[in-house]
């Protein structure tokens, strides 16, 4: 397990951090949101549009679970975690890290859900979107780590902290 997979939210920093946390360590990064648009020629807002919802969430599951990576920092779609079948080898492939952030500093920093590409089903606020995928994170996390109030340099320590008492900082 030499990888550091990081979940949560859309907008909670996962890219921003991955970077970061990549050049830290030494280590590569690498967005599947990126990957997927590179692989299919085309924006996740329009594979969204184009696939339907499930169809989707099936090809960013199908890349995740055939991710091979050494060394890396991984920063995941946030809807990842609907497909189990994903979620079992990321947790195999590397220390999952869920980069929590509370449902109002959430909103606050969320432009337009579907110009980023954010998996929403018709109806769903962001509200249930936030209640429905917070279980999930938190189930397939190795580590959590709250980022409420913090700016990225003081996400980042408390990631490096917690990777170093796992071993692995």
């Amino acid at each position: 397990m030499d990888n550091i997979i990081l979940i949560g939210m859309p907008g909670v920093g996962k890219s921003t951090l991955g970077v970061l946390l990549a050049k830290t360590l030494g280590m590569t990064f690498l967005d599947t949101d990126l990957v997927i648009q590179e692989q299919e020629g085309a924006l996740l807002r329009d594979l969204i549009a184009d696939r339907g919802i499930e169809g989707f969430l099936d090809l960013e599951g199908e890349v995740c679970a055939h991710l091979q990576s050494h060394r890396t920092v991984v920063a995941t779609g946030g809807s990842v975690v609907y497909r189990s079948q994903a979620m079992a080898h990321l947790r195999e492939l590397g220390t999952v890290v869920y980069l929590k952030l509370g449902y109002r500093a959430l909103a606050k920093r969320l432009g337009s859900l579907k110009r980023r590409g954010v998996v929403l089903r018709p109806g769903q606020t962001l509200r249930m979107l936030y209640e429905e995928r917070v279980p999930l994170y938190e189930q397939y996390a190795h580590l959590t780590i709250d980022c409420s109030g913090q700016d990225v340099e003081h996400t980042l320590d408390r990631v490096m902290r917690a990777l170093e008492k796992r071993g692995q900082g």
